[in-house]
């Protein structure tokens, strides 16, 4: 994956350093150059001195055939104008976004930002959050996330209960051609429906099954 991380502070660079190690093509973006030492001497992505938020800087980063970006600075505003910018100009198939203030957590949501809260943040938090095939992963508590994932050719004609378990796997709606669907038992799932789902932290490799080609 071509992943671009802006903000090279501590949670950036460790990042940006998992990320290079898994052997992804990572750029980091910071405004201040003296940055980039926390990456360290055995870092092998590329790095570009420039604000995040500058389209000719994240031209220069390859945004235009970037799988994923995380805005890591430590500036919420300017966390949420990135996340603005790559997903609705470049439209960046997986935008994460730092938040510190929860105060503006609402207006994350509204404006529909796959974000992690400073409260909560941890690199390796971020990391999976790229790296996984969801398409919106919010953490619930300490033991559980809402996931929301385009059900593939094996979930085709399945029942409802057939990917639930008990106290691990919960569907809690289905999204079809954009009608939103409270599923009942029987319930049978489409090829491309959207699946919205609460899953305990621990089941989470239980699900990839189900995300498969």
């Amino acid at each position: 994956m071509h992943i671009i991380v802006v903000g090279c502070g501590r949670v950036g660079s460790i990042l940006a350093k998992y990320l290079a190690v898994e052997g992804h093509n990572v750029v980091v973006v910071d405004k201040d150059s003296r940055s980039f030492r926390r990456l360290g001497s055995t870092f092998n992505g590329l790095t570009i001195e420039g604000f995040g938020f500058d389209e000719e800087v994240l031209k220069q980063a390859g945004i235009e055939k970037a799988d994923a970006l995380a805005a890591v600075t430590d500036l919420d505003n300017t966390n949420m104008m990135i996340a603005e910018m790559t997903t609705k100009l470049f439209d960046v198939p997986r935008v994460i976004t730092r938040l510190y203030n929860p105060e503006k957590e609402k207006t994350y949501q509204q404006l529909g930002l796959n974000y992690v809260c400073g409260t909560v943040l941890t690199a390796e938090k971020i990391l999976d959050k790229i790296v996984e095939d969801y398409v919106r992963h919010v953490s619930v508590g300490a033991d559980a996330e809402i996931i929301e994932f385009e059900a593939s050719k094996i979930l085709d004609s399945k029942r409802i209960e057939e990917m639930e378990i008990s106290d691990e796997i919960k569907v809690s709606a289905i999204v079809r051609r954009g009608e939103s669907i409270i599923p009942e038992a029987g319930f049978q799932i489409k090829e491309n429906d959207l699946i919205i789902c609460v899953v305990k932290r621990y089941a989470l490799p239980k699900l990839k099954k189900f995300m498969g080609a």
